[in-house]
């Protein structure tokens, strides 16, 4: 299993009228957290377009356990159970300062060739750099 945490702060505009985290603010949270995690292994997003590889999310699932609310400091865990194969699935723990658990969910991600707009295998890029992690 891999696993990476960042940390977020709750800014004001990420919240609603009742002063909790807007519902759909989760998921560029769960962007943030998935792009951090994949550039720790050593893979950027970026790299991965260059290379002809889009990651369009085909899943996306929320589970909200606590209100989480302005200038909340998050520490935002992202796991990758599995080894990638045309589909990635990223699960997420949210936890605040007392660390309690406040949110998770999952997405479920596709590699595509752009050109093609066809699904494919991950880059061996990546396989190799998960691989240790999943022996």
């Amino acid at each position: 299993m891999y696993q990476h945490a960042i940390q977020l702060r709750v800014r004001y505009g990420e919240t609603d009228q009742m002063g909790y985290v807007y519902y759909g603010n989760y998921a560029s949270y769960y962007e943030v957290a998935r792009v951090e995690a994949l550039r720790n292994l050593g893979m950027s997003y970026r790299k991965l377009e260059e290379s002809g590889i889009m990651m369009p999310v085909l899943e996306n699932h929320s589970y909200y356990h606590q209100p989480v609310h302005y200038d909340d400091l998050l520490t935002i865990k992202v796991l990758l159970n599995d080894m990638p194969s045309v589909k990635i699935t990223f699960g997420y723990e949210f936890r605040n300062e007392n660390e309690a658990l406040v949110h998770s969910g999952k997405t479920v991600l596709a590699f595509m060739k752009a050109n093609t707009k066809r699904p494919c295998r991950p880059p061996e890029t990546m396989m190799k750099l998960l691989k240790p992690y999943f022996s």
